[in-house]
């Protein structure tokens, strides 16, 4: 009989060179695991929502930093005697006839470009302002619990259980003028409590992980463990409450201005045209209908963007 022994070691394929024969049976390493912001980026290039709402939001961030590229009229030159209410010419693109004029005679088409500044700076600053705010009793709340969880908890129940628009209106009619950070300031000092909630809830659950006791066990500082350790891991919701409550809070200083207790005149915000062009909705309906589909445009872009990025960060929506 043969020597089946030698017959098989002569049909062995010889191992390239530099090559082991272990690394020639396991095959190719595997690649390098993506993390959670490189995971949800690969998910929002491919995410048409995100796509059409980062557009959006950047032709506003633009319109808001540099309106003169848009427009060479000022919002406020007003000419009653030849401008009262006329209707929007649609043929002249872009000129400041193109939307018309409103009941002062000024341009609708000039303070629709302005006014994406105010209303976007107070988005803006008040999601900074909040988060910040939230983020920070959240995680001492979260991370040392005990009477400081209990009092910061109390504090935050007080708070959220406040309305957010008749407190801003409370808080708003007591100040003579209303400029633009006055209004941030009163939606800023009402707005932070969802977050503050989010963020709790995020570091109670992240401290009890095996690297934050590790991290205790080598002696690391509190200071460290929260903005090394904690934070990173516990700011992805957070990041989804700021986003969705962005637009929020531009629909809610929209509202205020309607109302006559937000920003007033001479700021131009959207919320001003629409207050100011409620009287004439059977007259010149266009005069309250545009600001108003502005205003609509705008939140729907940041709810579209924050719905997308929760898509995106949260596992459970995959």
């Amino acid at each position: 009989m043969p020597d089946t022994t030698a017959l098989t070691k002569s049909t062995d394929v010889p191992a390239a060179e530099g090559q082991t024969p272990a690394a020639t049976d396991a095959g190719p390493a595997p690649g390098k695991p993506r993390s959670l912001w490189s995971d949800a980026w690969h998910d929002l290039r491919r995410n048409p929502l995100f796509l059409i709402s980062m557009v959006l939001i950047l032709l506003l961030a633009v319109m808001a930093i540099f309106p003169s590229l848009f427009t060479s009229a000022s919002p406020r030159d007003a000419n009653l005697a030849e401008h009262y209410l006329q209707h929007p010419n649609w043929g002249h693109f872009f000129a400041p006839d193109w939307l018309g004029y409103d009941v002062q005679g000024r341009s609708i088409y000039a303070r629709l470009i302005y006014g994406a500044r105010a209303s976007i700076t107070v988005g803006v600053v008040v999601t900074i302002a909040v988060t910040i705010t939230g983020l920070v009793i959240g995680m001492l709340a979260g991370y040392f619990g005990g009477w400081l969880d209990t009092i910061l908890s109390r504090i935050t129940d007080v708070f959220f259980g406040v309305p957010f628009i008749v407190g801003a209106m409370v808080i708003l009619t007591t100040f003579e003028e209303r400029s633009v950070w006055v209004v941030i300031l009163s939606m800023a000092f009402l707005g932070w409590t969802s977050i503050a909630r989010v963020a709790r809830g995020s570091v109670i659950t992240i401290k009890q992980a095996d690297y934050v006791v590790a991290a205790k066990a080598l002696g690391a500082s509190t200071t460290r463990i929260l903005t090394r350790h904690i934070l990173p891991n516990a700011i992805a919701p957070v990041i989804v409450v700021a986003t969705i409550a962005l637009g929020g809070y531009i629909a809610a200083e929209a509202t205020l201005s309607f109302l006559g207790i937000g920003l007033a005149e001479p700021t131009v915000s959207w919320g001003i045209d629409v207050s100011a062009a409620k009287d004439q909705l059977r007259n010149a309906p266009y005069v309250l209908v545009i600001p108003s589909v502005m205003v609509s445009v705008t939140v729907l872009s940041f709810l579209m963007f924050g719905d997308a990025v929760r898509n995106a960060l949260d596992p459970k929506m995959r």
